[in-house]
């Protein structure tokens, strides 16, 4: 991994302090022994951190790791060059430097890196979505259910199998059938005045604006579950939406041949989102 500190590539810090690259003895890098959050900076501040720092230390110790205190993550953005203040920044636990071997070292040290790229986010992302339904099947670990560690391979294969532009996701089902997530997203039906998701017992990501909106939703006396949904239920759907913590909350328009020409309830929960 490499890094230039100026807008057009991205900047790298290991453990608060700027660098060109990660050691390659590094276990996030041999293994993908680690955990990550991706989020949004604008004029500087990283959008929901409390939510997003809290996820990571959940993420991290669901896997023995030790999260650093959050004063020590706030730190370290204060090292990225001041100019860089709007753009997409990543948060990674590993577990640091290590033997060869899958055992993990008695004694860890957790490294911290943070990536802040500043490319612009896509000018379409307030607009509606055009999706296609992936082949890739999900395999189960209820382990790491939920967690968003490092092995993402599965999302790499999915998001492979399509190029064309005007296609902006693919929904990812397990091999029982149930619709997860999206490649990129988490995902919402809103049917019969309720608001639905799936289950993530045995995979899939939880997303911080996914539990951002479940808690704001009920907060709103929305009737909300967390359930299992097949693809007919998702075609049913008065509205399907996708969400993470780039684009936020985004509709989508269409899924493969069914179409979803109008907003049901997406306008109030991205209201709610961003309040």
């Amino acid at each position: 991994m490499t890094a230039a500190v100026t807008s057009a590539q991205p900047v790298l810090l290991v453990d608060g302090v700027p660098s060109a690259s990660v050691p390659a003895d590094d276990r996030g890098f041999l293994y993908g022994d680690g955990v990550f959050r991706t989020l949004r900076m604008v004029a500087g501040k990283p959008l929901w951190w409390l939510e997003q720092i809290a996820k990571l230390s959940e993420d991290a110790s669901r896997i023995g790791l030790a999260a650093p205190d959050p004063a020590v993550l706030s730190g370290d953005l204060q090292h990225l060059p001041a100019q860089l203040s709007d753009g997409v920044l990543k948060l990674i636990l590993t577990r640091g430097s290590g033997p060869r071997g899958y055992q993990p070292p008695a004694a860890q040290s957790v490294r911290r890196l943070v990536v802040f790229d500043a490319t612009p986010v896509s000018s379409q992302q307030s607009s509606d979505l055009w999706v296609r339904i992936c082949s890739l099947r999900l395999g189960w670990q209820p382990r790491l259910a939920g967690i968003k560690h490092l092995n993402r391979l599965e999302n790499v294969l999915a998001r492979s199998e399509w190029s064309a532009p005007d296609i902006h996701e693919g929904l990812l089902l397990d091999h029982a059938e149930r619709v997860i997530s999206g490649v990129m997203s988490n995902l919402f039906i809103w049917h019969c005045n309720r608001l639905l998701t799936p289950r993530l017992d045995q995979c899939g990501v939880a997303g911080v604006t996914r539990g951002r909106l479940l808690r704001l939703a009920r907060e709103q006396g929305v009737d909300v579950e967390e359930t299992d949904l097949n693809m007919q239920a998702v075609l049913e759907a008065d509205e399907v939406m996708l969400t993470n913590s780039v684009m936020g909350l985004r509709r989508v328009a269409r899924l493969e041949s069914k179409n979803w020409p109008d907003p049901v309830i997406s306008p109030r929960l991205v209201e709610w989102l961003n309040a």
